[in-house]
């Protein structure tokens, strides 16, 4: 079928909205018309450092309504509001216990180019065009295997749900899912921006008597603040380390580095008190740390976390029901851009005029 999709040519080329062709879906593959989609720093990595093969329909943040199924569906069915999020197998030793975001797999399904079959879906002018995170989603229409998509609640407005699927749950889940932070623990979370802040609501939930946020745009921390924030500083000061200790009266039990900048990773170890835990969601590059000093000799703990180590079908419905009880207000950091404004949007998101971009694809 002819769909029309923003397509990637090449390292750091802006999208290009046009007609592209998109096969029928295959056994156990779902076809969804996508009502919107939101905008992450990972497709913006892809785009600019060439994470998967060129050319390619990016987008992993996708909503909408089951079209069609292929031979095989069973959790889903035309009709059927879902999200999209990240492919895995669910057949190695990490998929079976309850761990899909460190599938074996995981590379290759989300960022290779090709369905699980080795096959693509999408082509334009008879050439192969890649698939992102196996869904594709920026684009009117997108077809995923069963174990992306996720069934979610009619009652709530679906193009709001589409960064669930990533960014939201990824900041939301490491605390919810992986942390557990203890009631009247203290928690930092470095970096104001969606996948932060989620952790912010996130930590609000769980009860953690300090939650402090730290970025250096005042508007983000105002924002951090109104989710539940208890206290906030501002990066650009000085002595960081000691104003977390002499807030948390000693160190931090928990913290959450999503910036990706190694000095405040850094600043993570250091903040936290002996027997903290300091779980990485940024994308950092090489740097040093000294293991003794850092690590060992205080018993801390700094471990990487994927996708806020979620199970997209137990979590994402969890995070709508908090939305609707009013305990997880993301609808706070969205804002909504026509498909056609996809470069608008991204060059918002990177330059921090707009936290959480969401492109409205279809009606």
């Amino acid at each position: 079928m002819k769909i029309k999709a923003a397509v990637t040519h090449g390292q750091e080329e802006e999208f290009q909205i046009g007609e592209v062709e998109l096969a029928e879906p295959k056994a156990n593959e779902v076809l969804v018309k996508i009502v919107a989609s939101g905008v992450c720093h990972t497709d913006a990595v892809a785009r600019d450092a060439g994470l998967t093969p060129y050319p390619v329909v990016l987008g992993h943040e996708g909503s909408g309504i089951v079209e069609k199924t292929g031979d095989g569906v069973k959790t889903v069915e035309p009709g059927d509001h879902v999200v999209l999020s990240f492919a895995y197998c669910g057949h190695c030793e990490n998929c079976l216990t309850g761990h899909p975001t460190v599938c074996t797999d995981f590379n290759d399904l989300n960022f290779g180019g090709k369905m699980e079959d080795q096959t693509h879906r999408l082509q334009k002018e008879g050439k192969d065009l890649s698939t992102f995170f196996g869904q594709s989603s920026f684009g009117t229409y997108a077809v995923a295997s069963e174990r992306n998509v996720v069934k979610v609640d009619k009652d709530v407005d679906l193009a709001l749900l589409g960064p669930l699927g990533c960014g939201i749950q990824t900041g939301s889940g490491t605390v919810l899912n992986h942390l557990k932070p203890e009631f009247g623990t203290s928690i930092v979370i470095y970096g104001a921006g969606a996948v932060g802040l989620s952790a912010v609501m996130a930590a609000k939930i769980t009860s953690c008597k300090h939650i402090i946020a730290i970025d250096l745009h005042d508007s983000r921390l105002e924002m951090a603040k109104e989710l539940g924030a208890t206290h906030v500083i501002n990066g650009k000061g000085e002595n960081i380390v000691e104003q977390i200790k002499e807030i948390t009266n000693g160190g931090a039990h928990y913290g959450v580095e999503t910036t990706g900048v190694p000095p405040v990773v850094r600043q993570g170890l250091q903040a936290l008190r002996p027997l903290g835990k300091l779980a990485i969601v940024g994308v950092t590059p090489e740097m040093n740390i000294h293991v003794h000093e850092e690590i060992m000799a205080e018993g801390k703990t700094m471990v990487g976390v994927i996708e806020g180590d979620s199970v997209p079908q137990v979590f994402i419905p969890e995070l709508v029901e908090f939305y609707k009880q009013g305990l997880f207000p993301f609808d706070k950091l969205v804002e909504f851009y026509e498909f056609e404004q996809i470069n608008e949007a991204f060059e918002d998101s990177k330059n921090g005029k707009a936290i959480k971009p969401i492109l409205k694809i279809s009606s």
